[in-house]
């Protein structure tokens, strides 16, 4: 044939694109053709093919954390493997998705009668005892329980008579009772160490720092001496009696560093100590 009788250049571009959206179409429509012949042989819908892969996953967790997961205001829900109850065979599937008759023909025929099912109640395969509901529990998507509040008495602890000085005790009390609660927490036992001042962290002969400059609330000995520690940069509280632990500072942190102090310092104590070593 010759070529003046064959389609021009803009017909040959507009078969191109004709081509590829054609393609583009065809494919997905039999993507989605497929997927609906595979959820009406299985009975299953898109959102119950979700249900089913989180009630897997939910399997795996608990098959790890000995069968039971932690669910809202501290409730242990045991996780147990459930059968999706609606997949009663692929023929029985499919003839209940069109509409519960196995007729072809008239899955095909568009002037077909209405179904007689009601669309709420559907059969089940029996592999579960009657009650099971489905989806199974989720402790993830339980709401929390449902808990009282009066706006008016918001506050927990009820000392608005008290004085400045009965607030600050009945805190330390709470305190102390917290750190009781959790001993294990902080290292088995409740012990309070506050350091000494400065100018007792060292020998008073040679001006060596001593071993053990911390002293202990827990014991009976030197309470006058805890007196001196109260004041100065170590017992540091503010106006309402909170010391730097209350804000989460550790307190046994050094406050006088080394690469703070002079040079010349740091050499005329290492000289002592070497006199003390040294001397017979």
């Amino acid at each position: 044939m010759p070529s003046y009788l064959g389609p021009t250049l803009p017909q040959m571009i507009h078969l191109f694109f004709l081509i590829v959206v054609n393609s583009l179409t065809l494919f997905m429509v039999s993507v989605t053709f497929l997927r609906t012949v595979w959820g009406l042989g299985g009975n299953v819908t898109t959102i119950e093919s979700w249900e089913i892969e989180r009630h897997a996953k939910l399997l795996r967790r608990a098959r790890a954390l000995g069968g039971y997961l932690d669910g809202p205001d501290g409730i242990r829900i045991r996780i147990t493997k459930q059968e999706f109850p609606y997949d009663i065979g692929i023929w029985n599937n499919i003839v209940q998705g069109m509409g519960g008759t196995s007729n072809v023909i008239a899955w095909l025929w568009p002037f077909s009668a209405t179904p007689k099912t009601s669309g709420v109640d559907f059969e089940t395969n029996g592999f579960e005892d009657p009650g099971t509901s489905w989806p199974p529990p989720d402790p993830d998507r339980m709401p929390r329980l449902a808990r009282p509040l009066d706006p008016k008495d918001a506050f927990v602890h009820r000392h608005g008579d008290l004085s400045p000085d009965d607030e600050v005790l009945a805190f330390r009390k709470r305190q102390m009772a917290d750190f009781e609660r959790r001993a294990e927490h902080y290292g088995g036992g409740v012990v309070v160490k506050r350091r000494k001042p400065f100018h007792e962290r060292f020998e008073e002969e040679n001006g060596t720092p001593i071993e053990n400059d911390y002293y202990s609330e827990n014991d009976d000995d030197g309470d006058d001496d805890k007196g001196s520690a109260g004041s100065g940069e170590e017992g540091w509280q503010d106006s309402g009696g909170n010391r730097l632990k209350d804000y989460g500072v550790d307190e046994e942190v050094e406050f006088y560093d080394e690469d703070n102090i002079p040079i010349a310092e740091l050499l005329r104590r290492r000289r002592r100590q070497g006199k003390v070593i040294t001397s017979p």
